[in-house]
């Protein structure tokens, strides 16, 4: 894989950093991959490569630019509580701003020769579907255990992509409320997917840390692989 950083211009004509990662082909669809509390962190990079090795042209932009430039937090302690800090001090409608930009940006790219697709985890699954309801240039969005996201269901009306929601069936911090928030507004929808995985926790794809649920992760990753086949072809 070939990767780089890049500069992303956001939908307000700031510029920010964003990972940049290619497939052995070197073009292809792309993919807007968004990060959880920790950052750009080397675990996003990780994931956005093995997206590229997958054939997807995959940006992962820095959320947190505002706050702190190219963050990249380890899992322990005082990691997770400047995580944490961050998260909580965010901007949220500039953030989508920023990403609705991210995915201009991934589309101006001479690498990317198809559709476009979001992909996030947490915080990242929040703003997946925001982004997705809020960009014309999402083909297809994906939330991994998406935090909140039963407060931000009001932008479903302006959602036109298909989406994807993956769940820990042993998350507290996601519960079945927040679960069933998402079936009540978007079940019916023909293009929504919403997967359970009862025996994973919150986190589960991520390999650094604990709750990581290797069958959960894998079932997922290939659930993915599959609904972006089919909406980004």
């Amino acid at each position: 894989m070939t990767s780089r950083w890049i500069d992303i211009t956001s939908s307000t004509g700031e510029t920010f950093g964003g990972y940049l990662s290619l497939p052995p082909t070197g073009k292809g669809p792309g993919l807007v991959l968004i990060q959880e509390i920790w950052g750009v962190n080397d675990h996003i990079r990780k994931v956005a490569d093995q997206y590229a090795a997958d054939g997807f042209v995959v940006l992962a932009p820095d959320v947190f630019w505002r706050q702190t430039p190219r963050v990249d937090l380890n899992y322990d302690e005082p990691g997770t509580k400047q995580a944490y800090g961050l998260m909580q001090g965010l901007d949220q409608p500039a953030a989508v701003k920023d990403l609705v930009g991210a995915v201009s940006t991934l589309k101006a790219q001479p690498e990317v020769t198809g559709k476009i697709a979001t992909v996030g985890y947490c915080m990242g699954g929040r703003l997946s579907f925001l982004t997705a309801a809020n960009s014309p240039d999402v083909a297809a969005g994906v939330a991994y255990y998406p935090g909140a996201i039963n407060t931000v269901m009001g932008d479903a009306a302006k959602l036109k992509a298909p989406m994807q929601f993956h769940f820990g069936g042993l998350d507290t911090h996601i519960g079945k409320d927040v679960r069933q928030a998402v079936i009540d507004e978007l079940g019916d929808r023909e293009e929504t997917e919403v997967y359970i995985y009862e025996n994973a926790d919150h986190g589960f794809n991520c390999w650094g840390r604990p709750m990581y649920h290797q069958n959960a992760a894998l079932l997922a990753h290939g659930r993915v692989l599959e609904f972006l086949a089919e909406h980004l072809a």
